[in-house]
């Protein structure tokens, strides 16, 4: 019996517990398995650099749905990024297409040619031709609500589900914490199965979004330190050093000049782009550089910072993104290991309320 299932120093659940559970989890995300294809409603966040073959074809080797981060990858490389991804696994899995790519396109039609059964439209709000190519081509569309406004909107033009992702997050975030997006989009979209993400590390905290009419849960941060994860090993060893607190947001010093939220851990790279940004907005009031090439200097500091991160193992200058949840993160586990934690966490959480339910009459 795993430590999940002894947990909390209470008495060990019987193997009827146990299994009644587990019956009601697999009702609580029915809806969301049934969409996926999958054993489990839980889906692999699509991270820039990690996403790959590998943490993809193992999240769905083991129950879930992996999901290949496109980003700004042209339309070749991604269809040898699938047919890479298909060698490995024989499970369904998604592209995270961003929907701003010049090629956007082109690159649903590589997702269809594959056979690929979902696809992810992200970066902003999908256009209407790619949703409808999609769609005609036989691929169910996943797409992004930050508002109810827009998950109505998304629904109108044809999404097949959404995801709302808090910004508890790791990388390009919104404001709006996952706990207030749950309660202002749950209780009033039921057309389409509604998954949640960000800051999302412990099966019985999926078990709670659920029981409020979520489909299922997307998890990154956990997937990001994985065995399977071809992250650098200083990157993964970041992630078990962390806490919930060291992972923040990037901030900006002028409303001028926009910075765009990203969650990662605090490191030298973070405070050298604070003084960049001082540094530019210095020389723009001075007369030195105009607003649009400060603008451009303010956006290039970044560049190839990830990469450097996450394949070169450089998580001091490079940029580390991380959701809260990096907190959780204590060790570098094989993906089939963190799923099923997670499920027997969200299976003690059902057997433990129904004890309690139970004791009360």
């Amino acid at each position: 019996m795993s430590e999940a299932l002894t947990q909390n120093n209470s008495a060990p659940l019987t193997e009827a517990e146990t299994a009644l559970a587990r019956k009601r989890l697999n009702q609580l995300w029915k809806r969301g398995t049934d969409f996926l294809g999958t054993q489990y409603a839980i889906l692999g966040g699509a991270m820039s650099w990690v996403s790959e073959r590998h943490l993809v074809s193992a999240i769905s080797n083991a129950g879930g749905f992996g999901v290949i981060a496109c980003g700004a990858m042209q339309p070749e490389r991604l269809a040898e990024e699938i047919a890479a991804t298909q060698a490995l696994t024989e499970k369904p899995f998604g592209v995270n297409l961003i929907t701003m790519h010049p090629q956007l396109s082109e690159l649903v039609e590589v997702c269809l040619k594959a056979g690929v059964s979902h696809i992810v439209l992200a970066g902003g709000i999908p256009p209407g031709a790619a949703i409808k190519a999609a769609k005609e081509g036989g691929a169910k569309v996943i797409a992004f609500a930050p508002a109810l406004v827009l998950a109505k909107r998304l629904i109108k033009m044809g999404v097949d589900a959404l995801v709302i992702e808090g910004a508890e997050a790791g990388g390009h975030v919104g404001p709006v914490s996952l706990t207030v997006l749950a309660q202002e989009i749950l209780p009033y979209i039921d057309q389409v199965p509604v998954f949640v993400a960000g800051g999302l590390g412990r099966g019985d905290a999926l078990v709670s979004y659920l029981e409020q009419g979520a489909a299922g849960g997307q998890l990154g941060t956990r997937f990001a330190a994985a065995a399977e994860s071809i992250a650098h090993e200083k990157f993964k060893a970041a992630f078990v050093r962390a806490n919930a607190r060291d992972a923040v947001t990037s901030v900006q010093l002028d409303e001028r000049f926009t910075v765009i939220p990203v969650r990662g851990l605090a490191n030298e790279g973070r405070r050298q782009f604070m003084a960049h940004q001082a540094d530019v907005i210095e020389r723009f009031q001075s007369g030195a550089v105009s607003r649009e090439e400060a603008q451009l200097e303010i956006e290039h500091f970044w560049a190839g910072a990830l990469r450097r991160a996450v394949i070169d193992g450089d998580v001091e200058n490079g940029s580390v993104m991380a959701g809260q949840s990096v907190g959780m993160v204590k060790a570098v586990q094989p993906v089939a290991e963190i799923i099923t934690d997670l499920v027997e966490q969200a299976v003690v959480a059902l057997a433990r309320q129904k004890q309690r339910m139970d004791a009360d009459g």
